[in-house]
C-alpha cells in the first residue's frame, strides 16, 4: 500500500508540473490566441443569422419526458430529438456532429448551478448559441392505485430533490430516495416496478408517457422554481438579439487579478450578471472563473475588450453570444 500511495504522489506531482509548463505556454503564446480569437469574433458577428433555426437535430440527456426535452421543444418549432445517457455524451455529440444542437441545464433558481455542467465545459469545444428559462413544476407520481402511505422509495435526480427538500421532510421523513440520471428515468422506473411503494419527482408530461398519475402536484418548495438551460452547437454562430456573452478563464494567482477584470467590465459600462468559479482537477486550488455579461456584440469595442481579457487571462475560452427565451 505504501508503494502504490509513493506512486500516486509522484503521478500528482508529475500533473502538476505539467500543468505549470502548460500555463508557462499558453502565457507565451497570448499574442497568437488573441488574433485567433478576433477572427472568430469577427466572423461570428459578420455571419450573424437572423432568425433561429425552426428545425434541427438537437441532443438531449435522459429519456422521453425529461426536462431538457420540454427546453428543446421550446426553443426548436420542430426538433429531431436524440436522448443520450449522460452530459458528457451530449457534448460529445455536438463535437462529433452527431447532432447539430445540445440541450444542457446550466443552473437553478432555488438550488444554484448544475455544477456537473459546468465541470464539462472545460473538456469539451462549443459554443452557446441559446438560452432559454424553463419553469419547473415537480410532481409526485406514482402508478395508479398507489397511496400516499405506501410510499417507502421516492426516485429522481439529486437537483429535483434538493428542489424539493422541504416537501420531502415534511411529508415522507421515512422515505429512501433513490438516484436517478433524470427526471423522466425515475419516472419510467417507477412505470417498470412490480410493486406500488416507489414513487417519482419529474414533470407532469410523465403521466401520459408511462402511465402514472399525479399523488401529489407541486412538490417543489419554491412557486418561482425556473431551471436556465443552454443550447450548445459546434461553431460560434451568432443569432439576432444576441446580447449576452459568456467566457471562462484561468487568472493569474496574485493578488487583484480577478479585480483588474472585473473594473474593466466597471469601465466598459458592461453588466457583469454571473461569477462562477469551479475548482481545476489535480491542481493545488487552481480554479477556473465562468463569467455572463450583458452587451451587444454590435458595439464598437465588444471585441477589443474580449482580446484585451484574452490578454489579461492566463487562459481564455470564449463559449458564445446569445440571447435568452423567457
Amino acid at each position: 500500500m505504501e508503494n502504490l500511495l509513493e506512486k500516486r504522489n509522484e503521478i500528482d506531482r508529475q500533473i502538476r508540473e505539467l500543468y505549470k509548463q502548460r500555463m508557462a505556454m499558453d502565457q507565451e503564446m497570448t499574442g497568437v490566441a488573441s488574433e485567433d480569437l478576433r477572427q472568430i469574433l469577427e466572423e461570428a458577428i459578420g455571419n450573424t443569422e437572423k432568425s433561429f433555426p425552426e428545425y434541427a437535430t438537437v441532443a438531449c440527456q435522459g429519456v422521453e419526458g425529461a426536462y431538457s426535452e420540454a427546453a428543446a421543444r421550446k426553443l426548436f418549432q420542430y426538433p429531431g430529438i436524440m436522448f443520450f445517457r449522460s452530459f458528457d455524451n451530449i457534448f460529445s455529440a455536438i463535437e462529433n456532429g452527431l447532432c447539430e444542437y445540445g440541450i444542457l441545464p446550466i443552473e437553478n433558481s432555488t438550488v444554484g448551478s448544475v455544477n456537473k455542467t459546468y465541470d464539462l465545459m472545460c473538456d469539451h469545444k462549443f459554443y452557446i448559441v441559446r438560452s432559454i428559462r424553463l419553469k419547473i413544476d415537480h410532481n409526485l407520481m406514482v402508478k395508479p392505485g398507489t397511496k400516499e402511505e405506501d410510499i417507502r422509495e421516492i426516485c429522481s435526480h439529486q437537483q429535483a430533490f434538493d428542489q424539493c427538500e422541504k416537501t420531502l421532510r415534511s411529508r415522507f421523513p421515512n422515505a429512501k430516495l433513490i438516484m436517478c440520471a433524470n427526471t423522466a428515468d425515475a419516472a419510467k422506473r417507477v412505470a417498470e416496478s412490480t410493486t406500488n411503494d416507489r414513487a417519482a419527482i419529474c414533470s407532469p408530461s410523465c403521466a401520459a408517457l408511462y402511465d402514472l398519475r399525479a399523488l401529489v402536484k407541486d412538490v417543489q418548495d419554491s412557486d418561482h422554481n425556473y431551471t436556465r438551460f443552454i443550447c450548445i452547437a459546434k461553431k460560434p454562430t451568432i443569432f439576432a438579439g444576441a446580447d449576452k456573452t459568456s467566457f471562462m478563464a484561468i487568472l493569474a494567482n496574485k493578488p487583484g487579478s480577478l479585480y483588474e477584470v472585473l473594473k474593466k467590465f466597471n469601465d466598459i459600462g458592461y453588466n457583469l450578471i454571473k461569477l462562477e468559479s469551479r475548482p481545476i482537477p489535480d491542481t493545488e486550488f487552481q480554479f477556473m472563473f465562468y463569467f455572463d455579461f450583458e452587451a451587444s456584440v454590435y458595439h464598437q469595442k465588444f471585441i477589443d475588450v474580449m482580446c484585451d481579457l484574452d490578454e489579461q487571462c492566463e487562459m481564455m475560452e470564449y463559449l458564445g453570444s446569445y440571447s435568452e427565451k423567457i
